[in-house]
């Protein structure tokens, strides 16, 4: 299916994009990290989870050098949420990103040519009343066709809790759904809402410990409560996409070769920054 609508991509630019909506699912036979049945459950379910990548030493690690990254944007007026595309500023954030274990994950949904060009920290502080509501991520991308996967990497123990992530399972394959404009009382990080998430597939919690990531498809419905807690919960979500996906908007700008090539030299391919 392809077809034209009104996107609001992350920067909340409108624009009129032909794009093509449908989910293909993973064609990989042989995957060398996952198991052919977590990539049959990926295409069946729309995610994959929990994939244990980090030791607890190594997440530790990370956990302070975000630790450093948040109070500083904080003292320069950001907010917990304000750290996105943070690969092609930080060169850490852009290690993660081209971390081979990840990538290796990645692979086995969408083929040895990937590129890997989103990096957002979604940092739920103790009780800071922001949900982020029922959306696909690809109603945010000017990406075409749909051959992309956010990986969610947790940062803190993610429950319910302090409000972890969740899935609504199958609701990939209904394509792309209707949303509305957030209205204000939702408290919504981002800026869209789909109503009746349930209609389309049963809602699953993604529980996940610190270290750990799970896999999803830019069309599978997610979102999460507010963090009611008195437990930060923080992520960083690593955006991947087939190498031959076409960026508009000038999205491909933000695009690393993490796998194989980008024989059309479409993504810009910056390297790694030289600095914190």
């Amino acid at each position: 299916m392809q077809t034209d609508f009104k996107m609001i991509p992350e920067g909340g630019e409108l624009d009129t994009i032909e794009r093509d909506l449908r989910f293909y699912p993973s064609t990989v036979t042989d995957p060398q990290s996952l198991t052919r049945a977590q990539v049959e459950a990926f295409n069946r379910d729309g995610y994959v989870r929990p994939i244990r990548i980090f030791n607890e030493e190594e997440i530790a690690e990370i956990r302070s050098y975000f630790d450093d990254l948040l109070a500083r944007t904080l003292a320069a007026g950001g907010d917990s949420y304000s750290i996105s595309t943070a690969h092609l500023k930080h060169g850490r954030v852009y290690d993660l990103l081209t971390e081979p274990r990840i990538v290796a994950c990645v692979k086995d949904l969408l083929g040895e040519n990937v590129v890997g060009w989103g990096s957002h920290f979604f940092c739920k502080m103790p009780r800071d009343g922001k949900a982020v509501a029922w959306h696909q991520d690809a109603s945010y991308w000017p990406l075409t066709p749909t051959r992309a996967v956010t990986v969610w990497l947790a940062i803190d123990d993610a429950d319910t809790e302090n409000a972890c992530m969740r899935f609504i399972r199958g609701s990939h394959h209904y394509g792309h759904l209707t949303f509305r404009p957030s209205d204000s009382h939702e408290h919504n990080v981002l800026n869209q809402t789909i109503d009746n998430p349930e209609q389309y597939g049963d809602p699953v919690d993604d529980v996940l410990k610190a270290g750990e990531i799970s896999l999803h498809s830019d069309l599978l419905l997610h979102g999460s409560e507010a963090n009611d807690s008195d437990r930060r919960r923080c992520g960083l979500t690593l955006r991947y996409a087939a190498a031959d996906v076409r960026a508009h908007l000038g999205w491909n700008a933000k695009g690393v070769v993490v796998s194989g090539t980008d024989a059309d030299g479409h993504w810009a391919n910056a390297p790694r920054p030289g600095s914190e």
